[in-house]
């Protein structure tokens, strides 16, 4: 008897250790194979980056809407917040360009500009871009565009002068409303790439209507039934030469000086020629620009808008 509670013992001991170890083998065999998915998976996901996009905003979303579920019963850390109010779409509105992607010429220019004005390369390349594209599909020389902006609002997008002229390129909104319609309306005028598009139709009218780029200048600045523009026209044209220069390879001190006694927003000096219809080339340097100005890496401080400054009539 006892014999036979013996041997039933061990037949139970082995059958139990059978099965550990078959589940032993089973966990372990489905482990490798879990592994061998994730593997598999990742490898794939690395050449579908558009799933693994989709994959990440689906996790975001998943978060932010536990953390904004957490924040009607508790209270969230900094961190926490800060998901709660994420947008994963918020880098679409960014005006920005990375300066890899910009010709050699651009790449020059939004370096020159970048560290002249003190402001970011990536949104100012971007700006560069849109100036070189539009210059080329309205007739306008880029670098004139550019030494415009320059003039006008030193690069801040969101420029307003006392007699409410806007943006980049200050376009009197209010005359040229109807020009920011195509765009979705007047508040348009502080997107910068809107800017630039109306801006360079309104310098492009201008021109033609004067008959010179001088006059056109004049026009432009609101300055064409004063005796003066206060140097305007000289101070736009000394930048555009710097600019042309900087385009073609040629060395520009960051503070080069522009005429003195304007009070505009910006500072800048040379004389150019009149803008040259565009081959997808840069104009040379115009007479008068100095490659040996006093070489500084400060730029110069942009100066408030002037209380005389012209009213405007056509435009800025």
């Amino acid at each position: 008897m006892a014999e036979l509670v013996h041997k039933g013992a061990s037949r139970s001991t082995t059958a139990l250790n059978d099965v550990l170890e078959g589940m032993r083998v089973v966990s372990h065999n489905s482990l490798a194979l879990l592994g061998l998915c994730a593997v598999v998976a990742v490898v794939f996901l690395a050449g579908r980056p558009e799933w693994r996009h989709q994959m990440e905003a689906r996790a975001l979303t998943w978060l932010m809407d536990r953390a904004t579920a957490r924040s009607d019963v508790a209270e969230l850390d900094d961190g926490e917040v800060l998901l709660a109010m994420a947008e994963p779409e918020a880098i679409q509105r960014v005006t920005a360009a990375p300066v890899s992607e910009l010709t050699s010429q651009q790449a020059a220019v939004t370096m020159w500009i970048a560290r002249r004005y003190s402001v970011a390369p990536e949104p100012v390349g971007r700006i560069v871009q849109e100036a070189w594209h539009v210059g080329k599909r309205m007739g306008v020389e880029p670098t004139l565009v550019l030494a415009v902006m320059a003039i006008e609002s030193g690069f801040n997008p969101f420029a307003q002068s006392q007699v409410g002229a806007q943006g980049l390129m200050q376009v009197m909104t209010r005359v040229h409303h109807d020009k920011y319609e195509a765009f979705g309306g007047r508040h348009a005028a502080f997107d910068p790439l809107t800017n630039v598009k109306v801006g360079v139709q309104v310098l492009k009218d201008c021109i033609r209507r004067a008959g010179s780029l001088e006059g056109g200048l004049k026009f432009y600045v609101g300055a064409a039934n004063l005796p003066h523009d206060r140097g305007y026209v000289a101070k736009v044209l000394a930048e555009q030469g710097y600019l042309r220069q900087v385009a073609s390879g040629g060395k520009v001190a960051l503070n080069a000086p522009l005429p003195q006694g304007v009070l505009m927003y910006s500072t800048r000096p040379a004389a150019a020629a009149d803008a040259e219809a565009l081959d997808g080339g840069v104009a040379p340097a115009a007479p008068g620009v100095s490659p040996s100005a006093p070489k500084s890496h400060e730029a110069p401080s942009p100066l408030p808008a002037s209380p005389d400054r012209p009213e405007r009539v056509a435009a800025a």
